[in-house]
């Protein structure tokens, strides 16, 4: 009897070993499996990768061919997204995209957004020899001349038609909708906002973004559009907006039943909504020269607070007087300025809304990569779990962009766009910087050298 249990148990376990030792292109074996879903951490489990996806999942996978990464004691993540991005050079700003784990951008219009620059990020971001992440984009912008953002980001780069619509009159916007759908684009950049700062410029009519929405919608497409107050906000969503690439201004009033009833009718559209909140801490960087410090930045962007001129350092100043003014504070610190904004992005997430990680890199210090890990310090700061931070920043993200089936989480099946972590984010969501190996595509990527 005694024999026939041994052998038994000898059968079963060459069983097992024999379902479980396959060939896979990579293994990382015996993590901590953070997977984007918002799913508590799963401990020892292991991921089998074969051309370039992710095909097992499990807690033992024994790899034939013996090409592995031992997790023990790491954390594994999904690939990160920036979901509102502008470059101006992206062959030098990728790479630093994927040295903080960044292994997909959402890029929402620019000054050199011509469908050939488009093109050429896309082409960067699908390769594999240079570090880049995949790259969606929208459109490019529709807005009106003299207006956001060309009157109120002045440069020689804005060419209508080129790398940016001005709409005249409403009867065009169903030929330009037409034209940029032939694109692979995610949806419609429109910009409703009077601009960042005063003097402010006038906002888009109500008729403009009504017609712009419909003829989207007639092509099967999506509008994103930047607003930066409320009363943008309340036009967004009066003209059908599905979604919102920046929040940074908006405030919401949970006692005014007005706004809540509009919040309530946009919800029921499933809309994504995206942070922004570097945008504000990029305009308090100049008067804040101990954030340069940090041993987790770059020496590349160390080396802007050189810039920092008494000039440079006045006029953050005032900007910051400003911005107080605006959002009634009268205390001059991170933690005033953000509370309030991550206490409304709570509560619009506890609503149902979608919201999404971007920080709108391409203003001044605010930098490829390290921004979005700075985007997530601020929602923590603010009071929300890393768990949620973490699927805003993958799985939301890539339900934004209708990626959901491919990327996003640590799933059978999805792309193998991974970040294996030193530390436990959930613990304290600045170990997402300690950051052992990028993976994307299945492959481990270089790193920049600090």
């Amino acid at each position: 009897m005694k024999q026939f249990i041994i052998l038994t148990l000898i059968v079963f376990l060459a069983g097992c070993a024999y379902q479980k030792t396959e060939e896979y292109d990579l293994v990382i074996s015996n993590v901590n499996l953070i997977d984007g879903t918002g799913k508590p951490l799963q401990t020892g489990v292991s991921i089998g990768i074969t051309e370039g996806k992710i095909v097992a999942i499990d807690s033992i996978l024994l790899n034939s061919n013996g090409k592995s990464i031992d997790g023990t004691g790491k954390f594994l993540i999904p690939g990160l997204f920036d979901c509102h991005v502008h470059t101006g050079n992206f062959e030098r700003d990728f790479p630093r995209f994927v040295h903080y784990g960044v292994t997909s951008v959402f890029v929402t219009g620019g000054g050199l957004c011509t469908n050939d620059f488009y093109a050429s990020m896309r082409k960067q971001g699908n390769q594999d020899s240079i570090p880049a992440p995949f790259v969606f984009h929208t459109s490019q912008h529709f807005t009106m001349e003299g207006r956001h953002p060309p009157k109120t980001y002045r440069s020689s780069n804005w060419h209508d038609g080129e790398t940016i619509f001005y709409l005249k009159d409403t009867l065009q916007i169903e030929d330009l909708v037409r034209e940029v759908s032939q694109y692979p684009i995610v949806g419609i950049k429109l910009t409703i906002e009077d601009g960042p700062a005063p003097p402010f410029v006038e906002r888009m009519p109500q008729l403009f973004i009504d017609k712009t929405v419909l003829a989207a919608s007639n092509h099967g497409l999506e509008v994103f559009a930047h607003v930066s107050d409320n009363t943008e906000l309340e036009m967004a969503i009066n003209g059908g907006v599905q979604n919102l690439v920046h929040f940074t201004g908006v405030n919401i009033d949970p006692q005014d039943s007005i706004q809540i009833r509009l919040l309530e009718k946009f919800v029921k559209r499933d809309p994504y909504w995206v942070t922004t909140l570097m945008i504000d801490k990029s305009f308090l960087y100049p008067i804040h020269s101990e954030w340069f410090e940090s041993e987790s930045m770059l020496d590349v962007y160390k080396e802007s607070v050189n810039e920092l001129t008494p000039e440079l350092i006045d006029r953050a100043k005032i900007y910051v007087r400003v911005l107080m003014d605006e959002y009634e504070i009268d205390k001059n610190s991170l933690e005033a300025f953000m509370l309030p904004q991550v206490e409304d992005i709570k509560f619009l997430s506890d609503m149902g809304f979608n919201m999404v990680l971007g920080t709108d890199t391409g203003n001044d210090f605010n930098f490829p990569g390290y921004s979005l890990h700075e985007e997530m310090q601020l929602l923590e700061l603010g009071g929300m779990e890393p768990v949620e931070i973490i699927k805003m920043g993958t799985l939301n993200a890539a339900e934004m962009m209708s990626a959901q089936d491919s990327l996003g989480s640590i799933e059978v099946g999805k792309i193998a766009n991974m970040v294996l972590l030193n530390k436990n984010p959930i613990d304290d969501i600045n170990n997402t910087l300690l950051i052992n190996s990028v993976i994307k595509r299945g492959r481990i990527q270089k790193r920049l050298d600090q």
